[in-house]
Formats: C-alpha cells, sequence, structure tokens
C-alpha cells in the first residue's frame, strides 16, 4: 500500500502546455457587454477636457455620448460620412490602456491619440508637434504585455504625418520618453535623454504603443508641446497662441484623415 502513495502519472508535453496556457490566461477580460452598444472602427483618444471640446465641436450634428468607460465619456459622430468614436478625457498610462482595451472589446480597430508633451530637446520648442516613432518606458503598464515592441503602426504614422503637412507647423519625428511620474522629471533624467535624442516626454505613448501590438489594432499617437524641460528650467507654453493654433490644426487633421479613410 505505502507504494501506491508514490506511483506517478506520466504527464504529456501537451498537458504541460495546457496547464502553463491556464495559468498564464486573465481572471477578467475585456468582453462587450450583452446589451453594449458597439462603437465605429476608427476612434480618437484624447487626454484634456480642452481638446475633446475642440474635436467634439468639429462634428455636425454634435456628436452624441453613448458609453462611460470607467472615468472616461465616449462619443460617437460623423465627420462627412463616416462614423468616429471620440473618448476622453484620461490621465496617464493605467487609466487610458483601461479605456483601449474596452474600446477594443467594443469594436474599434485604429486609434489616433491626441495629446501633450513637454520637450526634452533644445531644438523643440512650444506650440511645435511631436510624432512618437518608439518609446522609452517608464510606466508600469506595459510590462504586463510581454513579447512586443512598443511602435505605432507604420501605415497609421505615415498617413498621420501626411495629414500634418498642410498644417503648416513644425512636425518632429523621434522618440519619447513616458513617465507615470511627472513630478520625478529630475535633470540627470533629463540630460541623459537627451545624449540618447529623445525629443519629449509624456504619460502615456509607450503604453499605447505596446497594448494596441498586443492586440493587433492600429494605432499612432501626435503630441504638441506644451511645455519645455530641455534647459533644465521648466517652461510652460499652456497659453501660448502657437500651442493653441497647433491643437487646432491637429484636430482638423486628424479628422480630415479619418473622414478620407475608405476602410
Amino acid at each position: 500500500m505505502e507504494s501506491s502513495r508514490h506511483s506517478t502519472i506520466p504527464v504529456t508535453e501537451s498537458a504541460l502546455s495546457s496547464m502553463a496556457a491556464k495559468s498564464d490566461s486573465c481572471v477578467i477580460e475585456p468582453r462587450r457587454g450583452r446589451h453594449e452598444e458597439s462603437l465605429p472602427a476608427e476612434a480618437v483618444l484624447v487626454f484634456s477636457p480642452e481638446d475633446l471640446a475642440s474635436f467634439a465641436a468639429r462634428f455636425t450634428p454634435p456628436p452624441v455620448k453613448t458609453h462611460k468607460l470607467y472615468l472616461t465619456e465616449v462619443f460617437t459622430g460623423r465627420i462627412g460620412e463616416k462614423a468616429i468614436a471620440l473618448a476622453g478625457p484620461m490621465l496617464g498610462a493605467p487609466q487610458t490602456i483601461l479605456v483601449l482595451e474596452r474600446m477594443i472589446a467594443l469594436g474599434v480597430e485604429r486609434f489616433i491619440a491626441v495629446g501633450w508633451c513637454g520637450s526634452l530637446s533644445p531644438g523643440v520648442k512650444i506650440g511645435e508637434i511631436v510624432l512618437p516613432t518608439g518609446a522609452v518606458c517608464e510606466e508600469g503598464t506595459s510590462s504586463h504585455y510581454p513579447g512586443v515592441e512598443g511602435l505605432p503602426s507604420r501605415e497609421l504614422f505615415d498617413s498621420l504625418g501626411s495629414a500634418l503637412e498642410p498644417a503648416g507647423r513644425t512636425v518632429h519625428r523621434g522618440t519619447v520618453w513616458t513617465t507615470d511620474a511627472p513630478f520625478r522629471e529630475t535633470r540627470d533624467k533629463v540630460k541623459a535623454f537627451q545624449a540618447r535624442n529623445v525629443l519629449s516626454v509624456d504619460m502615456e505613448t509607450s503604453a499605447l504603443f505596446c497594448v494596441s501590438r498586443f492586440r493587433g489594432v492600429e494605432l499612432a499617437v501626435v503630441l504638441v508641446v506644451s511645455d519645455e524641460l530641455a534647459g533644465l528650467k521648466w517652461m510652460h507654453g499652456f497659453k501660448d497662441p502657437g500651442f493653441k493654433e497647433s491643437r487646432q490644426k491637429v484636430v482638423e487633421s486628424v479628422l480630415t484623415l479619418f473622414a478620407g479613410n475608405e476602410r
């Protein structure tokens, strides 16, 4: 009888794989609710109430609020013949990714995120525009989505760059630094990122790139420079006329791009 206590049942490789898959599966999945309305295939994500109002003002008739995802309101409207979702405001990687995940589950396939950033480069000024080609991650969300590289959708990135050209504003393409701690943008860190040619700092881009790649949707980000840290002294431009003008130009360019997208 004693020997039977130590008998073993062989475990196959497929059984081990199955157990590993189950252990790595999520307890909570982003899903569309049974009575929840789907969203259009294309959506704009905005981070500030001011930009949300600017985008909403361009829809005719005004967009209709269809969802509230956590602390973020989601609207659906039309630009010409195209239905587009509009979501905001949101702040930081965790909240933004909660909204992104749910919007993907509700049917959105292409996203443009529109935000503000602080310049780290002496050549990037308040009111100019940054198109991130990649991001240095110092936020805590992306590491939970392993196996992907944090990059924008190349096609959408290129289309967004082309749409911004007629706006007549200076557009910089390059890497950004994403952090969860805006009050820990230390002088040593700013100098270190400058040495790596990192253009600016924000709070969402790296997570947006990582999760969109993980979920297999298209996403690009456009940022307007609201303040400067390059001189190791903070200079803000939230009331700068050039900053306000660039934000309006971005609104026009993004909606024109999506309205002309035949997909």
